[in-house]
């Protein structure tokens, strides 16, 4: 599973997602929130890999998988963030704005909200997966609007920011990072967690 052709796919999946991110940069509103719901409708159109769309149906032995997901993730989103740097917009002092929230909560609180994502994401791939679009289209406005971080939206994000401010926060950002990806995957996995199954 860990091969070119699955780091290609997961490089698009961050590349969807910065796109998406760009519309929401450029909005910040509800209606950014409900156009952000492009990436994951790319995502499982295509059956790109995404972490937290599989996150939810990996097997134990799968957790260095799953770790090469979400670095490819991260490079589509620092493909896409480094064109924020050459919008007229001002798409960095809106990214700012949303790492600032952020790095505001702490690790520990931003971990706990980063479960709700999780949830929403596995919930509306298995749907998905079933021909079923609606989850999907309400949950990703959904996880925006209520400020549950989703790791790969927030790297977009975060490497929007201004490269001074990055800077003086390096050591605020990781753990705060660090923890949303656990808080995700938390999340993803609830449902087989405690129902005992995959939710398939």
């Amino acid at each position: 599973m860990i091969n070119v052709e699955n780091f290609k796919s997961a490089i698009l999946s961050g590349v969807a997602v910065g796109i998406a991110g760009f519309g929401f940069l450029a909005l910040r509103d509800i209606v950014g929130s409900v156009l952000f719901a492009f990436a994951l409708l790319t995502v499982v159109g295509y059956k790109l890999k995404l972490y937290t769309g599989t996150a939810g149906f990996i097997k134990k032995n799968e957790l260095p998988y799953l770790a090469f997901v979400l670095s490819g993730n991260l490079v589509g989103c620092f493909l896409m963030a480094m064109l924020t740097h050459c919008s007229l917009m001002d798409l960095q002092g809106s990214a700012q704005e949303i790492l600032q929230g952020r790095l505001n909560l702490g690790p520990l609180r931003g971990g706990l909200l980063a479960i709700g994502c999780g949830f929403i994401m596995t919930t509306a791939v298995t749907f998905a997966r079933k021909g079923n679009m609606l989850p999907l289209l309400i949950g990703v406005p959904l996880f925006i609007q209520c400020g549950f971080p989703h790791c790969a939206a927030d790297a977009f994000f975060y490497m929007s920011a201004p490269f001074e401010y990055l800077g003086q926060h390096w050591s605020e950002i990781v753990p705060f990072y660090l923890s949303i990806v656990v808080g995700n995957f938390v999340g993803c996995n609830l449902y087989r967690w405690v129902m005992g199954g995959n939710p398939e």
